[in-house]
């Protein structure tokens, strides 16, 4: 009787052995965030969406520049001088190039500027969280955001959440190909290892598993 019982707590430690190797998340990772240049540099990724609000400033033109109007359903802005300009697929660069070439048949070298204000962004520029959260969420992608951005947005991970089994799952807009990551989110929030914060890219999904124990 001892004998099988030996074998049976063997057996019983294989099979978690197993249970567990299966469980260990796979892909490569994503190199950890800089706290340094590209936590503070600026991005050009955010393309506005409908909905969004915005505002045009135009620099000694007082008259010409709009505070806070809203990109309408349609992807359009109206402004002083500029009528039905399309606003949705541009980033806020692009944006305020394109006002500029349209004010310059009324007004010499006009400097625009363009501000978003209130993000209302399509699914593929926002971050999803998916999973054993606090509070699962779609969230608006802004500049240098990480994966703690993300997770504090959240309230963190819930409690059975298995968080260094978690992964990220990242579309490439020119392939399509869709690249799966490994993420490392207990030992992110829970012991602080600042090397598994990584950045996040507009249309990122975060999946978060329960543990099986």
């Amino acid at each position: 009787m001892p004998k099988f019982s030996s074998l049976t707590r063997v057996s019983g430690i294989a099979l978690a052995t197993v249970t567990l190797a299966a469980c260990t998340a796979t892909g490569p990772e994503l190199p950890s965030a800089s706290y340094t240049g590209a936590q503070t540099a600026p991005s050009d990724e955010y393309i506005i969406g409908p909905l969004d609000e915005i505002t045009i400033h135009v620099w000694r033109n007082p008259e010409l520049s709009a505070e806070k109007i809203q990109v309408r359903p349609d992807g359009r802005i109206t402004i002083p001088l500029v009528r039905d300009m399309p606003a949705v697929g541009k980033t806020a660069t692009q944006l305020q190039d394109d006002i500029r070439d349209e004010l310059v048949q009324y007004i010499e070298q006009p400097i625009v500027s363009v501000i978003v204000n209130e993000f209302n962004s399509t699914f593929d520029q926002q971050i999803r969280v998916v999973g054993s959260t606090e509070q699962p969420a779609s969230l608006p992608y802004r500049a240098n955001m990480t994966v703690l951005d993300a997770m504090i947005a959240v309230g963190g991970l819930g409690e059975f959440a298995a968080g260094n089994r978690a992964k990220l799952l990242r579309i490439d807009r020119e392939s399509g190909k869709q690249t799966e990551y490994r993420l490392r989110l207990s030992d992110l929030l829970k012991r602080g290892d600042s090397s598994a914060n990584v950045m996040l890219r507009p249309g990122d999904t975060i999946i978060i598993p329960e543990s099986r124990f």
